[in-house]
């Protein structure tokens, strides 16, 4: 069942409340993503000490992809519906793992550890494609998230230059994990707390920084 939800966003000292249609995660897809979740766990040992200070790897500037982005698609996009994020989503952080890995020499330590967490997301991926019939994906996209994939699928050599940005790896995974909390909450829920995975204060909390799934 869809349910009719809202996003609210304070711009100028006024609130503005956009409807959001919100798709349940379906049950199938807890399983695999709290294993990705459990790989993201050491993501500062293998993302960020066995680099460079200051290391950043070349990635499209739509891969850069925080809770903000979530946000404002959900309030410039009318009618949008979840699943359509969730699928984004896959797509964003697909190409993100793929680059992450092509930086990484074949005897580098951080190699089988991203090498594992690519598999563990293509594992999810095929999950969701199987957890929806067929005909979801054939729908077309709403205009401004179809812009976004024609940029995500376009070949590099195509692309100008000020469509690419710098990151840490670390950041890039910081975002696949907050999103993905966003995004997919019922995998992560607490049923004794009521937790905002979408909100940036919640993860501004030191001591949830590298959050775990409940068991």
């Amino acid at each position: 069942m869809v349910q009719l939800s809202t996003a609210v966003c304070l711009l100028g000292g006024l609130f503005l409340i956009a409807p959001v249609l919100m798709a349940p995660t379906h049950s199938s897809m807890c399983t695999p993503l709290r294993t990705i979740n459990d790989s993201l766990s050491h993501r500062r040992q293998y993302m960020k000490h066995n680099f460079p200070i200051e290391y950043t790897i070349k990635v499209h500037n739509r891969e850069i992809f925080r809770l903000s982005n979530i946000s404002r698609m959900r309030l410039r996009t009318e009618g949008l519906n979840e699943l359509v994020l969730q699928r984004l989503w896959f797509q964003v952080y697909q190409g993100v793992l793929k680059k992450i890995l092509w930086v990484l020499p074949t005897r580098h330590p951080s190699r089988p550890y991203t090498a594992e967490l690519e598999r563990r997301f293509k594992d999810a991926q095929a999950v969701f494609m199987q957890s929806h019939p067929a005909q979801v994906f054939q729908e077309d996209l709403p205009e401004k998230i179809h812009d976004i994939w024609d940029s995500l699928t376009e070949k590099p050599e195509n692309m100008p230059e000020s469509s690419w940005r710098f990151a840490t790896p670390k950041s890039l995974l910081d975002n696949l994990c907050r999103t993905m909390y966003c995004l997919f909450s019922e995998c992560f829920s607490n049923a004794d707390v009521q937790e905002d995975y979408c909100e940036v204060s919640h993860w501004r909390k030191g001591r949830k920084k590298d959050m775990q799934p409940e068991s």
